[in-house]
């Protein structure tokens, strides 16, 4: 009886007991049943979590967080990958349900669609569930965990207006996407508070890739697009065009200015230091683990929207003149 107290962390032990206990544990080897333990204390101790994939910069150090506040809280993370699927998402928190995880964290696929079959089999199973990332309608009864996107590429543009920029094109994200809209309604508020025209030919959409970036770059420069600047939707899209551009001759910030969103580890490695909207990843993670805590003790907590900082770095510099950028295939046969 002593021995399962100490096992299950129960305080009327003595601290000598439960020392001794332990080390005649570690020696022998031994590993409590869990799942034993589960159908004993009908808590399963599991959380589950369901992001696009742990290869996306942007979730490295969110994960990290909610990892390192579930170990302080005794609860692991059962971790489900969607590679940005629909199908492979309703997979994943399926299996999630039936592991009796006591809670999810999720980043959605996000879709057009105003609703969501899997996400309203959430709500008629009531299982707390946390979204990390901007809320669309299918999901939009959940509570999350986000930046204030709009916010803080609002401040981007702001400091490419005050370097003298007015021709700043825009490489936007996917249109589901609420973070990648925000971002771009950050841009254009920037702009009508600043009398600055918006030009519609300044706006391209690149998805949110290093490849997508440099395949946009090459379609700014076909179109003969006239900027002085270049604001992307994120670092990868930023640092892919850069490289395009770069590769054709271009000088940064001598020529154009760049302006990326969400600090990655690249951006500040990258060969000319990227000025770009610093994410409060690691502080998301927490945020969002500690509103589903809440939410599994009965609490009525509201969503969390944490601001996000610019940091200036050496890819953003004055306006120069803009003189008409040739096509690729006019450089190449210069």
């Amino acid at each position: 009886m002593t021995v399962s107290k100490v096992m299950r962390g129960a305080k009327d032990v003595s601290a000598h007991t439960r020392a001794r206990v332990h080390k005649i544990a570690a020696d022998l080897g031994y590993v409590p049943n869990a799942m034993a333990q589960s159908m004993r204390t009908r808590s399963t101790k599991l959380l589950g979590l369901v992001i696009p994939s742990i290869t996306n910069p942007l979730f490295a150090r969110v994960v990290m967080a909610i990892e390192d506040r579930a170990q302080e809280l005794g609860f692991d993370i059962v971790l489900a990958h969607t590679a940005n699927s629909e199908e492979r998402e309703q997979v994943a928190i399926r299996r999630l349900i039936s592991r009796r995880v006591e809670g999810l964290l999720i980043a959605p696929v996000y879709r057009m669609d105003p609703e969501s079959q899997i996400y309203e089999e959430l709500l008629r199973q009531r299982i707390p569930t946390i979204i990390l990332g901007q809320k669309a309608p299918f999901c939009s009864q959940f509570l999350n965990a986000e930046s204030d996107d709009q916010l803080a590429s609002h401040s981007a543009t702001q400091h490419l207006l005050s370097l003298g920029h007015r021709q700043i094109a825009f490489l936007a994200g996917p249109s589901a996407s609420p973070a990648a809209n925000d971002r771009l309604a950050g841009y254009k508020r920037a702009l009508l508070e600043a009398n600055v025209e918006l030009d519609d030919r300044l706006i391209f959409h690149a998805g949110g890739t290093l490849e997508e970036g440099e395949k946009v770059a090459l379609q700014l420069l076909n179109e003969r697009a006239q900027f002085t600047a270049i604001q992307a939707v994120n670092d990868l899209v930023a640092i892919g065009a850069a490289n395009t551009l770069l590769k054709q001759g271009l000088s940064i910030p001598k020529d154009f200015s760049l302006v990326g969103f969400g600090n990655f580890l690249i951006s500040e490695h990258f060969k000319i230091p990227l000025s770009t909207v610093r994410q409060p990843k690691y502080r998301l993670g927490e945020a969002a683990i500690d509103l589903l805590m809440r939410c599994m003790r009965g609490e009525s907590p509201t969503s969390k929207r944490l601001t996000a900082q610019l940091a200036i770095r050496d890819s953003t510099g004055p306006a120069p003149f803009c003189p008409p950028f040739p096509s690729v295939s006019e450089m190449e046969t210069e």
